[in-house]
């Protein structure tokens, strides 16, 4: 018997609906209008809950990166002002919980270093979100863990030695685990969609699916193959400034996505060959014997 995770009000895990997830990470662009549209975009299309990203750029970024200039919607300036920019801290949190908690759908973040996992943990959160980047921060893991939440680690990036050395660290309780291709965007011949059969025989707690590829049939495969969650970046427009959006999954797409995932999940039955009360008139009409 696998296991299921109980995430909020909602439970994650076979014989219960994916677990949708829309990424909407940087792609606000600093600005809580736009976070606002996706957290709107992501309830509208049937989404289950958002994701954002936090981190403390002092520790995050490397000094060698700091002074780098790039072209940025606030000018030309450092790539250590341009993570300021994009950095929400409190009174953009405060909006957004109460935004998230006043449409009815799950929030949480990744964060990227432990005063990040501090300061995310301040709201009512079902759960924490493990970027790639993160799976062998073995202090970064266990700080999360001492926090009481489930956690959900992607795996990009990684080693099948990696990600078994990440979870014995911190154990597989209250654990969901992602496969992922950490290319943005993935090439098709590049996701390995087997391996969430691989991960799914290795371990009895949830297995999901993080896609960065472009278009959606692929990330529907992932449901028939066992994914339990599903996670994708979100976007109001492909063509908007930022590293993220040509990866991600616009407004129209995401209705198709989360639409198709549930076709998917009534579709794939219970495995029990039965005769359906619709097929008996034509078993009637078209068999001889």
């Amino acid at each position: 018997m696998r296991k299921t995770i109980n995430v909020g009000d909602k439970t994650v895990g076979d014989g219960h609906p994916v677990y949708i997830i829309g990424e909407i990470g940087l792609n606000h662009n600093g600005s809580v209008d736009i976070a606002k549209q996706l957290i709107d975009l992501a309830k509208m299309a049937g989404c289950d809950a958002v994701k954002f990203q936090k981190r403390t750029p002092e520790i995050c970024v490397p000094m060698d990166q700091r002074d780098k200039m790039r072209e940025t919607p606030w000018g030309y300036i450092t790539y250590m002002d341009y993570r300021y920019k994009v950095e929400f801290e409190k009174t953009e949190y405060d909006e957004i919980d109460r935004y998230c908690k006043e449409k009815g759908i799950h929030w949480f973040a990744s964060c990227w270093d432990e005063p990040s996992v501090d300061f995310i943990s301040q709201y009512d959160i079902p759960c924490f979100k493990m970027a790639s980047a993160s799976l062998t921060d073995t202090d970064l893991l266990k700080h999360h863990r001492s926090k009481g939440l489930p956690i959900i680690l992607s795996s990009g990036m990684s080693e099948l030695d990696q990600i078994k050395a990440a979870i014995e660290a911190i154990g597989d309780e209250d654990l969901m685990l992602l496969h992922a291709t950490s290319t943005y965007p993935c090439p098709p011949e590049e996701l390995n969609l087997r391996m969430i059969s691989t991960l799914r025989g290795m371990y009895d707690f949830p297995i999901g699916y993080s896609g960065h590829e472009t278009g959606l049939p692929t990330t529907v495969a992932s449901v028939a193959l066992g994914a339990n969650i599903i996670e994708r970046h979100i976007t109001l427009d492909r063509a908007m400034w930022g590293s993220d959006q040509a990866a991600s999954v616009a407004p129209i797409g995401l209705i198709r996505l989360v639409k198709q995932i549930r076709q998917i999940e009534i579709a794939m039955g219970d495995g029990v060959k039965k005769v359906y009360e619709s097929e008996i008139p034509i078993r009637a009409k078209l068999r001889r014997k």
